[in-house]
């Protein structure tokens, strides 16, 4: 009896039409816009070297998706230090958005979302956002990603506890290109 029910509930359900085709792109509006490239420097393999020029680990930062989304592999020096961004850029709204995972979003800085809040002097891009720990307090966090006429970016992040009125670094370095000349953490002055 049961499975009768059964096969008459399936024969009864309406029937779906197929879907219809998604029509094929005719442009790439995040590479038309500028802001749709803002992340471009950034594209490559990278070994990455603390200020003191030790080394932090490495990272490759690709462009998918006609560029509409660009993907970040980070893997630290320190075991369990690895992880991946992906921005998303909004071609109607003509902004970025962050999201960082780890393999424990449970613990601080183990995930995070951010918003691209400006692109500052040099071009250097400002991502910011908020970080919820496991006590309910919130860290305000913000990422500045620097590109450097001598080839290199400047990766800061910054953390408050205190709402902005105070800001600490979590974490500050230079990208060197893998297959160029390892200019380290050597000073710089002015990226331009």
């Amino acid at each position: 009896m049961r499975k009768a029910w059964i096969v008459a509930a399936a024969l009864a359900a309406p029937q779906l039409a197929p879907a219809a085709p998604l029509p094929a792109p005719t442009s790439q509006p995040c590479r038309e816009q500028a802001t749709g490239r803002a992340l471009d420097f950034w594209i490559g393999d990278w070994n990455v070297v603390n200020l003191d020029g030790s080394k932090a680990g490495e990272n490759r930062i690709e462009r998918i998706l006609d560029g509409c989304a660009v993907v970040e592999h980070w893997h630290g020096v320190d075991a369990g230090d690895d992880g991946i961004s992906l921005f998303s850029y909004d071609a109607a709204n003509h902004t970025w958005e962050q999201v960082w995972v780890t393999q424990d979003t449970s613990r601080p800085n183990g995930l995070k979302h951010q918003k691209l809040s400006g692109i500052l002097y040099a071009n250097a891009l400002r991502f910011e956002g908020r970080i919820v720990l496991r006590d309910g307090k919130t860290v305000l966090d913000r990422t500045t990603v620097t590109p450097w006429l001598d080839g290199r970016v400047r990766q800061t992040i910054e953390q408050s506890q205190d709402g902005g009125k105070t800001w600490t670094i979590a974490f500050d370095a230079y990208y060197n290109r893998k297959g160029r000349p390892d200019l380290g953490a050597r000073p710089g002055g002015d990226p331009h």
